[in-house]
């Protein structure tokens, strides 16, 4: 059953994991996500019996996969979460048109995601066609397979019409930050109570935010060590922003390497820490589509940087 818009506000104000998708082979790898969809659900550290919130997008790698194989992939996360929790379907909007059919597709799934990512869009735009475009695209998901939807901000010039896409369309109900602290403050305060969540998009990193208002925050490492995002995400419910930044201090080394370079080792550097923590219980594959594993030297910092993070395993 959807949830209704109150009842997913509150849920996404929370830690949004988005696993790596393990390959193999230059397949995915189903066992192997399996294990780590299983590993997420069964290792919710949240407090007040709070859902886990799972999404696959940018850090999954669904830029580089059809969306045959998007809709299959969506498809196995609900039934492996099985109702439990919330799941995110990252969208990239390229071109438009592919993506309206993607998402009516995920919508007739038997687990059908909860909200869809916008992702940002590529190519010639400007704030003035965005806004328009979206709001109709909103307009129409919405009344054809009731459709909730997120704005994933990466670029700065759109800010000010992400903004009014969260007061102006009811099917846009949140708006995922991913630029820099800085666009905080003005999108908080943009944003009319009750209308969408400001989430905070760049990962772990997300104290400074959380202080100055944003609501949750994603990570891309909680795959890996699900409870140091989880208490991270407690403490900011409680107001304690400095046993949060405390985390974030433990976790800065690995998140240093994943975003350097305009995030090239995104999510290669996860799957590195996922075989050098030696877990049993998930499983990070082979490297996927344009991110082979990283080199020698990269991972030696990946082993340094997790030695001590381990136990949030």
């Amino acid at each position: 059953m959807p949830l209704q818009k109150e009842d997913l506000l509150a849920a996404l104000y929370s830690v949004t994991s988005i696993p790596v998708v393990p390959f193999r082979g230059g397949q995915i790898d189903y066992e192997a996500h399996a294990k780590n969809i299983n590993y997420l659900m069964e290792n919710n550290h949240l407090d007040g019996d709070r859902p886990r919130v799972i999404g696959i997008a940018g850090t999954s790698l669904v830029h580089h996969i059809s969306a045959d194989e998007q809709v299959r992939l969506l498809g196995f996360t609900g039934e492996q979460m099985g109702g439990r929790g919330v799941l995110m379907a990252g969208i990239a909007p390229n071109p438009v048109g592919d993506a309206e059919r993607l998402i009516e597709r995920e919508a007739a799934l038997e687990y059908p995601p909860d909200v869809y990512l916008v992702m940002p869009l590529t190519g010639v735009a400007n704030p003035e066609g965005i806004f328009a475009y979206y709001a109709d695209f909103a307009e129409r998901l919405g009344r054809s397979c009731g459709a909730k939807l997120l704005y994933y901000l990466r670029n700065q010039a759109e800010r000010e019409i992400a903004v009014r896409l969260m007061n102006e369309s009811e099917h846009f109900v949140g708006l995922k930050i991913g630029t820099t602290v800085d666009d905080v403050e003005p999108i908080v305060a943009g944003v009319e109570e009750g209308a969408a969540l400001v989430i905070w998009g760049v990962g772990d990193r997300s104290t400074g935010p959380a202080e100055r208002g944003t609501k949750g925050h994603t990570s891309g490492i909680n795959v890996a060590f699900a409870r140091a995002s989880d208490e991270i995400n407690n403490a900011q419910h409680r107001g304690d922003f400095a046993t949060s930044q405390q985390i974030e201090n433990q976790l800065a080394a690995l998140e240093e390497i994943r975003f350097r370079n305009g995030r090239m080792y995104n999510y290669s550097a996860v799957v590195e820490a996922m075989h050098l923590g030696g877990f049993s219980d998930v499983d990070g594959g082979e490297g996927g589509p344009f991110n082979p594993r990283v080199p020698a030297e990269v991972a030696a910092e990946v082993a340094a940087a997790i030695a001590d993070i381990v136990h949030y395993h």
